[in-house]
């Protein structure tokens, strides 16, 4: 009787000239702070907290020990419930660099769907905010919490828990960090997004890092994204699309040099609030769903006045722009 064949992933994909990546997040993190550790990777405009990359990747491997000291393993479910801030990064590429799953649930959520999705991903240990609008997160986490013998510990990002979780780093050593990454492959999953559920309860699908980074660097390659680039991200975090705009100019093959641009954080700011983050803060680009205008507008053009040092005909200043038309309207296409 012959050897059974062991099952291997399988890819479809059409010929080109680049070749895809082959990296983790960890290690194409690596690779850009090796590069251009010195520039400015994040900018938080509402708190004027601000990161270079080294200073990024720091804090990360420091939030990625305390995950690991908590029990996180390979695998395991680490789910987000919080509006956008620089923690939520932080926690997106921490996980991605021990191999956890990262679960992004909507803010919006109210407790029967906080649940659903708790119990049906898995999740072990919730990252939240305290609140957001009118909804109270810790009370409506002790409301389904007993529902979901799965979740063993919820950690709120501006309270005592939070400052408890990275406060656990210490015990685990950079070097077991690093074992850690070195058993990861690219083809793992580090991320589980949800549908919106407005056809039923939301549907889940799982992401690797081959999926996101490639979709980041080739979206930035077609851009031609550069370490001069600053991107303001005022979309809310837990969509797909904020992800890849992300790592678009976050990641990237070197040489040539494609990684080191700033990312600017924003609290899903109204039309004024954006352009003023764009003027003060020196933008290239700002991306927004378009949802405010009636429909997603990934790929317009936005006049001269909204950019430095970008034309509005350039096909390096493609970006999306859901502002007010009297604040940062659509300019013609190219």
């Amino acid at each position: 009787m012959s050897e059974p064949v062991p099952e291997k992933l399988s890819y479809a994909h059409g010929t080109g000239d680049t070749a895809l990546l082959g990296d983790t997040i960890g290690r194409n993190l690596d690779r850009t702070v090796a590069v251009h550790g010195d520039r400015e990777a994040l900018v938080d405009v509402a708190s004027g907290r601000r990161w270079t990359y080294t200073e990024f990747a720091a804090d990360v491997d420091v939030l990625a020990r305390a995950l690991m000291a908590s029990g996180v393993a390979k695998g395991d479910r680490v789910g987000i419930w919080a509006v956008n801030c620089p923690e939520w990064v932080l926690v997106q590429y921490a996980t991605a660099r021990i191999g956890a799953v990262m679960v992004t649930i909507n803010p919006a959520y109210r407790a029967h769907e906080v649940e659903f999705v708790l119990q049906q991903a898995g999740v072990s240990l919730l990252v939240a905010s305290l609140s957001h609008r009118t909804s109270d997160y810790r009370t409506l986490v002790e409301e389904v919490r007993g529902n979901c013998p799965g979740l063993r510990a919820v950690h709120y990002i501006g309270d005592p828990s939070w400052a408890e979780l990275t406060a656990a780093a210490p015990a685990v050593t950079r070097g077991q960090l690093a074992a850690r990454e070195a058993e990861l492959s690219c083809d793992d999953p580090i991320n589980i997004q949800y549908t919106s559920g407005t056809t039923g309860f939301p549907k889940g699908a799982t992401l690797s890092h081959h999926n996101i980074l490639n979709n980041g660097y080739f979206v930035g390659e077609t851009i031609a994204y550069s370490e001069a680039d600053r991107v303001c991200l005022p979309v809310p975090f837990y969509h797909c699309f904020k992800w890849y705009r992300f790592w678009e100019h976050a990641s990237g093959r070197l040489p040539p040099p494609r990684a080191g641009a700033s990312s600017f954080t924003g609290r899903e700011y109204p039309g004024w609030e954006g352009w003023c983050t764009c003027r003060t803060n020196s933008q290239t680009t700002s991306v927004d769903t378009g949802r405010r205008r009636g429909g997603a507008r990934k790929n317009s053009r936005i006049r001269p006045r909204c950019l430095s040092g970008r034309s509005a005909r350039s096909s390096r200043a493609t970006t999306g722009c859901g502002w007010k038309p009297s604040t940062c309207s659509p300019g013609p296409s190219a």
